[in-house]
Parts: structure tokens; sequence; C-alpha cells
């Protein structure tokens, strides 16, 4: 896993303007069965990655905290919504909540999440490959190629499978 996480970005890098050129086609005219497509993909591509053994998107990134996000978060420290914005997040330059650090302070040496079972709403949806209406993320998506192997190999198939 290592050494795909270190070709990743340059990969990424030397997919960049084939993937620009394939998601203005997609976002011009979508396929009928895209989400379907898509749903199938993503569901292939997970059943040969565990995310276990990467985290790299836990690694580099952090993720957008939602108000219920952070209530619920909150709640499950038994701390105020305040004191958890105080102990662990920040506000972006688009004013979002995210984590004041990188790698996440929720994972563990091992990989696991020790929040898991609340963590936040992008955590959950990640890497968004499976989402309805998927050609008006694609701005998300090519960040996510570069960090995302899982990500990558479905963009990579989609390609082959959606021809425009």
């Amino acid at each position: 896993m290592e050494d795909i996480l270190k070709a990743l970005p340059q990969l990424a890098k030397d997919k960049q303007n084939e993937n620009k050129k394939f998601f203005a086609k997609l976002r011009a005219k979508p396929p009928k069965n895209l989400d379907y497509v898509m749903q199938e993909l993503h569901e292939e591509e997970f059943e040969r990655t565990d995310c276990l053994e990467c985290a790299n998107c836990c690694k580099t990134t952090g993720p957008l905290f939602t108000d219920k996000d952070i209530d619920r978060i909150a709640k499950h420290f038994r701390m105020k919504s305040f004191d958890f914005i105080s102990a662990y997040l920040r506000v972006d330059e688009d004013n979002d909540y995210v984590l004041k650090e990188t790698p996440c302070v929720f994972l563990g040496a091992d990989n696991y999440c020790s929040i898991y079972e609340v963590r936040p709403k992008a955590c959950r949806e990640f890497p968004h490959t499976d989402r309805k209406k998927f050609q008006q993320i694609s701005k998300l998506t090519m960040e996510n190629v570069k960090m995302c192997p899982a990500a990558f190999n479905i963009v990579e198939n989609m390609k082959k499978r959606i021809k425009l």
C-alpha cells in the first residue's frame, strides 16, 4: 500500500487533463444510468479495497464538520459543542469547521477510527463515488483521486465503462 500511496499523486497528475475533459463532458451530458453505474463501480472497488490498510484520507486531509456532526460527536464525548470545537476544530478559509491538524486526532495507529460510530458525515460518505448526481462533484473527485487509491481506480474504471 505504501508504494501505491507514494505513486498516487503523480498518477493523478498524469491523468488530470484527461479527467478534466472527461468530467466536463460528463457534466454537459450525464448518461441516464450514471447513478447506477457509479454505485456498481463503487461496490466493486470496495470489495477489493480495505480502507484500514490505507487510511490516507485520515492521514492527509480533514473532513468538514457540520453542526449536526459537532453536536453528535460532542455528545459522544459528553462535552458541550463549544468545548468540542475549541479542543479539536478551527474555521477554514471557506468558513467551515475542520480539524485543527492532520493526521486526524481520532485515527489510531491501527488505522481504526476511535469515533467511527459517530464520525462526521464527510467521513461516512468518503470518497463520495456512490453519490447521486455524481457529475456535480467532479472538482471534489479530482482532489480525492490524488489521495484515495479507491477513488482513482473508480474514476479509471468509470472512463472505461462510460463512453462519452
